[in-house]
C-alpha cells in the first residue's frame, strides 16, 4: 500500500516509510501523473512541461528511465516480469493508479465536493479535508507552469473548505470558536465577500453588533480601494438586517454541545480527552496559505507593545536569500513603530549584528549557508538579555523545529505569510504571547503523538497545569483570560511566573514541555 502526498512537501509513503523517490525532475514526472488525477499523460506532454523550452535530445529515453526507476520505488517487490500496478503504462503515455483514498490531493478535492447530509456531517468532513494540509501544494515544484496552475487551484478549494467548515459551525449554533479563524481568514483573504458575510454574521450572534458593523465597513473599504466596487448584494442585505436586528439572524438551537472548531492538522487547538472546550486559536492554513493560526492577528496587534520607553521596536532580518530580505525590508518600512536596524546574509553576520545593534527582535531563517539559523539562534540565546529570535522557515525538518523551540525561540512563520501575520508576529514575540504556525506546529507535534503517561514537573498545582495545556494548545494570553474569565494581566503574570518556576526562556519551550510530559497528546482521543 502506498500513499501519495502533494498537500505540501511531494512524497510518497509505503508501511510507514518514506520512499526515495530520486531528483527533483525524476520526482515531478510522478507528481505530474498524480495533478492528472488517474487520467492518462501522453509522453510528449511530459516532456514537454519537464522541460519547458527547449527539452534535450534524450527526453525520451530520460523519460523512460526517471519511470522504470519510480516503479522500483513504488513497488519494490514485483517480478521483472510483472506488469506495474501503480505507475503504469498507457499508451501514448502513463498513468497513476491509486485509490482516492490514498492521494491526499484527490481525497481532499473529494471531500470538498462531495454532497453532505447537514451541517454536522459537513463539518466533519471539512475539519477532515483541511487537517490533509501540511504546507504548500506540490512544494518544490513552483517553478513549473502545471504545478503552479495545480496548487492555486487547490488553495482555492482549501478557502472553500475553510468557509463551509465556519458556516457549518454557525449552523450548528457554534459562534465563538469560529470568530478568531474568520478574524484570519478575512484578513488573510479580504477580497473574499463570504469570508466578510461570516466573519459579520459570527460577530452578531455573539452579542458584538458594533463590531459586525466594523467588519463589513471594513470589508467596503477594502473592495473600494482594491476593486472599485461597492458590497455585493449578500452582505449589503446582511447589513441591514444587522442594523434592524432580524429575527432571522439569531442563533439557532445547537444540535450538539459547542466544542473547538479544527484538529491539529487543521490548525486548531489540541485538546486531550475529558478537557475543557477552548476557544479555537485565530485561523491558516495552508502552509501555502498564509494564515497563521497562533499568531494574534495584525489589528488585534496594532496599538501593541514597543521598545522601551514607546520606542520603535528595533528588528533585524537574517536571510541568505536578497529577494527575502528586500520583501521583509518593504514590510517593515510599512509599518509605524518598527525599525529595521541590520541584515545578515548568514549565521556569523546576525551573531555579530545582534551584539553590536542590540535588535529586539531577530528575524531568522533556519537554514542559511557557513552557520545556519538554528545554531546561530542557540549562540544569539545563550547570551546575556538576548533579543527573541523568531524562525521563519518553508518547512524545516521536525528535529530542527523541536531542536530550535528547546533552544528557546519565540516561535516560527512561513516565508509565505501575509505581511500582516509576520508584522503581528514580532509584536507578539516582544510581548511573550508569540506560538507557531499552524503548519509547522503540525510538524512539530506528531512527534509526541501516542504519549498517554502524563508526568507534570513536581511543585505544580492543578491551576498551573490547566494553564500549561492552554498555553501548550495554542491560545494566546487574551484567549485564556476569555477562558478562564479572568483579567488577561492575570493570565501574563502567572504565564511569566510559570516560566521563571521551570526556569524555561520562553513560552515556545513551555509548549514543547507540555508534549514531552504528555500532558497534551495529538494521538488522544478528542484531541
Amino acid at each position: 500500500m502506498v500513499t501519495f502526498r502533494a498537500l505540501g512537501p511531494f512524497g510518497a509513503i509505503s508501511d510507514g516509510e518514506t520512499l526515495d523517490l530520486g531528483g527533483q525532475r525524476q520526482q515531478a514526472v510522478l507528481a505530474r501523473l498524480l495533478v492528472a488525477g488517474g487520467r492518462a499523460v501522453p509522453v510528449s506532454v511530459l516532456i514537454d512541461e519537464l522541460w519547458p523550452g527547449e527539452p534535450p535530445a534524450q527526453a525520451l529515453s530520460t523519460i523512460q528511465g526517471y519511470v522504470s526507476r519510480l516503479r522500483r520505488a513504488l513497488e519494490p517487490n514485483r517480478a521483472p516480469r510483472e506488469e506495474a500496478g501503480v505507475l503504469v503504462s498507457a499508451p501514448p503515455g502513463y498513468a497513476l493508479r491509486a485509490d482516492v483514498e490514498d492521494v491526499d490531493s484527490w481525497h481532499f478535492e473529494h471531500l470538498v465536493k462531495s454532497d453532505h447530509e447537514g451541517p454536522a456531517v459537513t463539518l466533519e468532513r471539512m475539519e477532515t479535508a483541511l487537517a490533509l494540509w501540511r504546507g504548500p501544494a506540490l512544494a518544490g515544484f513552483q517553478e513549473l507552469a502545471w504545478a503552479q496552475t495545480e496548487a492555486t487551484r487547490l488553495d482555492g478549494l482549501r478557502l472553500l473548505a475553510v468557509e463551509r467548515r465556519a458556516d457549518a459551525a454557525l449552523r450548528l449554533g457554534r459562534t465563538g470558536p469560529v470568530i478568531p479563524d474568520l478574524e484570519a481568514h478575512a484578513s488573510a483573504h479580504p477580497l473574499r465577500e463570504e469570508a466578510w458575510r461570516l466573519l459579520a454574521l459570527a460577530l452578531y450572534r455573539a452579542g458584538r453588533q458594533g463590531d459586525a458593523l466594523g467588519a463589513l465597513r471594513r470589508a467596503r473599504e477594502t473592495l473600494r480601494d482594491e476593486l472599485g466596487l461597492d458590497l455585493g448584494p449578500a452582505l449589503q442585505r446582511l447589513e441591514q438586517d444587522i442594523l434592524v436586528q432580524s429575527e432571522h439572524l439569531d442563533v439557532p438551537d445547537p444540535a450538539v454541545p459547542d466544542r473547538p472548531i479544527g484538529g491539529p492538522a487543521a490548525g486548531g487547538p489540541l485538546s486531550g480527552h475529558g478537557e475543557p472546550p477552548v476557544p479555537s486559536p485565530t485561523s491558516p492554513t495552508t502552509p501555502t496559505t498564509p494564515s497563521a493560526r497562533s499568531i494574534p492577528s495584525a489589528q488585534a496587534t496594532a496599538s501593541g507593545p514597543s521598545g522601551p520607553g514607546g520606542a520603535a521596536l528595533r528588528v533585524l532580518i537574517a536571510d541568505d536569500q536578497a529577494l527575502v530580505r528586500t520583501g521583509l525590508k518593504v514590510i517593515l518600512d510599512s509599518e509605524p513603530g518598527l525599525e529595521l536596524v541590520g541584515e545578515a546574509e548568514n549565521g556569523e553576520q546576525a551573531i555579530a549584528l545582534v551584539q553590536s545593534a542590540r535588535p529586539d527582535v531577530v528575524l531568522m531563517d533556519i537554514q542559511m549557508p557557513r552557520l545556519d539559523g538554528l545554531a546561530a539562534a542557540r549562540r544569539i540565546l545563550a547570551a546575556e538579555a538576548p533579543p527573541r529570535v523568531i524562525m521563519m522557515t518553508t518547512f524545516g525538518t521536525d528535529e530542527n523545529l523541536y531542536a530550535a523551540l528547546r533552544a528557546g525561540v519565540s516561535g516560527f512563520v512561513l516565508k509565505s505569510s501575509a505581511p500582516e501575520q509576520l508584522i503581528a508576529a514580532v509584536r507578539a514575540a516582544v510581548a511573550g504571547d508569540a506560538l507557531l504556525d499552524p503548519a509547522v506546529t503540525t510538524h512539530l507535534i506528531a512527534a509526541f503523538a501516542g504519549r498517554r503517561d502524563p508526568a507534570a514537573p513536581e511543585g505544580l498545582s492543578d491551576s498551573d497545569i490547566d494553564l500549561i495545556k492552554l498555553v501548550a494548545r495554542g491560545l494566546t494570553n487574551r484567549q485564556i483570560a476569555m477562558t478562564l474569565a479572568v483579567p488577561e494581566q492575570e493570565v501574563a503574570d502567572e504565564v511569566t511566573a510559570l516560566l521563571r518556576g521551570l526556569g524555561l526562556v520562553d513560552r515556545a519551550q513551555l509548549v514543547v514541555l507540555a508534549y514531552e510530559r504528555g500532558l497534551v497528546s495529538p494521538g488522544s482521543p478528542g484531541a
